[in-house]
């Protein structure tokens, strides 16, 4: 069942199916089988990246589910230490060596790097996507300024920004910044690791339309042009996750979910965040 089939949110040229399935912490056979089965359900949309070490697996994952390459939209992710010009090629070759495929569809600047030169960084992507290794190229992680720069530097179009995203995290200011610039926006840990089973404004929701907060969660990114990427190493929590396309929130109920807190990822590379708006 494609039920997202016709569900995509555009970037500069790049159609990205409005869910995904995020594959971070997955590994091994579990990698492989949920990747499968995910394909199966009628995901189209899978999310992986050098640092995660199961660029392989995902891969495999692909191949074994037999549907056709033009038909999944995959993305992977340069690490922040291989953004020298010359060195994100070489990763690139080695990315999709291990997917065993010739291009992937989005590639993405995992996180800034403050000791390399932003526009080299951005020439290598664009050089990486005229080659046609990926058809998209985008960043992730990357704060108003910072967008700004990349656009303003790149020779291709750059095609989505992915972010932390999720109802406890106010992000207005780059969200606006990127879909002025015309790019896509990917939310990853938008189930908010934690927070979302036992919220009680999301449990209230989910029971007006007999949905779980999880998809309450996931509808709210959705009506806000977002696209979710949430993971999961449940088989039944794969199909609770496409069920967020099956229902619709009201403004008012969007209203209640708006609500700032607390950043769940900032490691040690991580820029200077723009202020919650």
């Amino acid at each position: 069942m494609d039920v997202i089939e016709s569900h995509v949110i555009e970037g500069h040229g790049a159609k990205i199916p409005v869910i995904g399935f995020g594959t971070m912490t997955l590994k091994d056979n579990l990698c492989v089988e949920l990747i499968e089965a995910a394909l199966h359900l009628g995901y189209r949309h899978l999310d992986t990246a050098q640092n995660y070490g199961n660029e392989r697996e995902v891969g495999e994952g692909f191949r074994a589910a037999g549907v056709p390459r033009e038909d999944v939209f995959i993305t992977t992710k340069v690490w922040f230490n291989r953004l020298a010009p010359g060195d994100l090629e070489r990763s690139v070759d080695e990315s999709l060596e291990r997917l065993k495929l010739p291009w992937v569809d989005l590639l993405l600047i995992h996180w800034p790097n403050a000791q390399i030169p932003l526009a080299g960084s951005i020439e290598a992507l664009c050089k990486v996507k005229r080659a046609g290794l990926t058809k998209h190229i985008g960043v992730a992680n990357f704060t108003v300024a910072m967008l700004a720069e990349a656009t303003g530097v790149a020779s291709e179009p750059l095609a989505a920004l992915q972010i932390e995203t999720h109802p406890y995290l106010d992000q207005t200011k780059v969200l606006a910044a990127a879909h002025r610039l015309g790019l896509a926006v990917v939310g990853y840990c938008p189930l908010a690791p934690g927070k979302v089973p036992a919220d009680a404004v999301l449990q209230r929701i989910g029971r007006a339309h007999n949905k779980s907060p999880a998809q309450v969660s996931l509808r709210f990114l959705e009506q806000e042009k977002i696209i979710p990427i949430p993971r999961t190493s449940k088989r039944e929590r794969l199909a609770e996750n496409l069920g967020s396309l099956e229902f619709k929130l009201t403004d008012a109920e969007i209203g209640m979910l708006a609500r700032p807190g607390s950043r769940i990822v900032s490691p040690p590379q991580a820029p200077q965040w723009d202020s919650q708006a």
